[in-house]
């Protein structure tokens, strides 16, 4: 429990303080924290009491429910998970080079929608060239709650490191090693670059800023941080964003049981409109 925990830390972290965060993240973005996300909580945030100059949680929080914007910014971006890699979960980029062949004629719209620092936008997008060419017709829509993520993909500069699960002739077709004062670190070419949208949206905003029909939706690894409810209410907003035959991804722990209104099973974590009757 927080009150045990609390003589070693540097700020007092109760229970109730613990409670009003998940309040404040379940009805800001839907984030549903359980009891075992305390300590990680208290280290995330104790940076932003110390950066902020507050003496203890009360303060903080107070702060937060005051409104302040950049500090509402600081605080989500604190508390969202950003784990990604390049071809995470590889299956999937398997499905989508086949998929991809069949819309050969026509432009290609895919939103990732929780693109962290950019490694799962760029894994499609690698895919999209090697599939139609140097001048596919795709355009990957790269969204996320977390600003400070948002940067480091429109920006795609990577330790050389994280390009581990890349073969060595994507390293030199899609990245540029750095020298000097940049070596060990690697940054997606510009044509690269320049098939990615970045842009903010909250998967519990109201409204989306998105409106063309999309062909794909990769929603991996967020919904496991929301209840059923949420979502089911997120899904069903997606469904008619998406192309009657078109390809939702999930994550792997993410079967859509709660939601076999609204997709059908494609392949392995990859759903379709429940509607659709064509074929594999």
């Amino acid at each position: 429990m927080a009150e045990a925990n609390a003589p070693q830390r540097e700020f007092p972290f109760s229970n109730r303080d613990f409670e009003e965060v998940r309040k404040l993240i379940y009805d800001h973005a839907g984030i549903a924290l359980s009891d075992a996300k305390e300590d990680m909580v208290y280290s995330r945030l104790a940076r932003r009491l110390r950066a902020t100059c507050k003496r203890n949680f009360p303060e903080y929080l107070a702060l937060i429910r005051s409104g302040d914007e950049a500090e509402w910014e600081a605080f989500v971006n604190s508390l969202t998970t950003n784990l990604t890699d390049f071809f995470r979960e590889a299956h999937h980029f398997h499905i989508l080079k086949d998929f991809l062949k069949t819309r050969r004629d026509s432009p290609i719209t895919i939103w990732s929608s929780a693109s962290s620092t950019g490694e799962e936008p760029y894994s499609i997008a690698m895919t999209a060239l090697e599939t139609l060419g140097a001048n596919a017709p795709v355009q990957i829509l790269a969204s996320d709650l977390d600003t400070n993520v948002l940067k480091k993909a429109e920006e795609g500069i990577y330790p050389v490191e994280r390009l581990a699960k890349l073969n060595e002739q994507q390293q030199r077709q899609f990245f540029l090693k750095g020298t000097g004062e940049n070596a060990g670190m690697a940054r997606a070419k510009p044509e690269l670059r320049a098939m990615l949208k970045c842009f903010r949206l909250n998967l519990l905003d109201p409204v989306w800023s998105i409106r063309q029909p999309l062909d794909a939706i990769f929603c991996r690894n967020v919904m496991i941080y929301f209840d059923k409810p949420t979502q089911y209410a997120i899904l069903k907003k997606m469904k008619p964003l998406l192309k009657p035959d078109g390809l939702l991804f999930v994550g792997h722990s993410e079967a859509l049981y709660h939601a076999t209104d609204l997709y059908k099973l494609r392949g392995q974590t990859v759903y379709q409109h429940v509607e659709f009757q064509g074929g594999k």
